[in-house]
């Protein structure tokens, strides 16, 4: 498995809904296969965006980039084997701190990511406020609240995959300890995705 620079690849924790998300991205035309060597399977699919097809890939769930478990090992190489891939990492809504720290992990290699808040018909249902404004703010990339089951701000997503932003490990620590940080404009962003990035919240 080679890079490809039109490559987008779905991280996150198991049951947070990225097969849903997959689906509602690529259509019904989905490959599944075996990670070579392993029984690990993932799921490989294209999307068009702005004119150009990209290849998506669920990549198996993993709760850290530390493997503890084949699922895990088989979702470092990817990341690896794609470094200049656009990586969407899925959040569950519901419980959005469970899923931060795989978050802040893939932020740390330095991919152009796109934060997505799942399941948030099921947030509202139990009456959790998922602010994704404010999580846009501090980690400084776009975040998109989405309910992939409805399909609900999925189009919001397509729009926003290519604002993908590069993350400062050292800005979100300095912006959750409640300092202000001065936007810096970053190249390659081709529109306001509010994160703060260029300076255009």
């Amino acid at each position: 498995m080679s890079d490809n620079t039109g490559t987008i690849l779905l991280i996150g924790n198991p049951n947070v809904g990225k097969s849903v998300l997959f689906n509602r991205l690529t259509g019904a035309d989905a490959v599944v296969s075996n990670y070579p060597g392993t029984t690990v399977d993932y799921t490989m699919g294209k999307v068009t965006i702005d004119k150009k097809t990209m290849t998506v890939i669920d990549v198996p769930g993993a709760y850290s980039l530390k493997a503890r478990d084949r699922a895990e090992e088989v979702a470092v190489k990817m990341l690896r084997e794609h470094p200049r891939a656009v990586v969407i990492i899925v959040l569950d809504a519901t419980r959005i701190e469970r899923g931060l720290y795989i978050a802040l992990e893939t932020l740390e290699m330095g991919y152009p990511a796109v934060v997505v808040l799942n399941m948030t018909d099921i947030a509202k249902e139990k009456q959790i406020l998922a602010d994704a404004g404010k999580l846009q703010k501090i980690l400084g990339v776009p975040v998109v609240a989405t309910s992939a089951i409805s399909g609900e701000g999925v189009k919001n997503l397509g729009d926003v995959i290519r604002k993908a932003q590069i993350a400062n490990p050292e800005e979100i620590k300095a912006r959750a300890e409640g300092k202000e940080i001065k936007p810096v404009k970053k190249p390659g962003c081709a529109g306001c995705g509010g994160c703060g990035g260029c300076g255009g919240i």
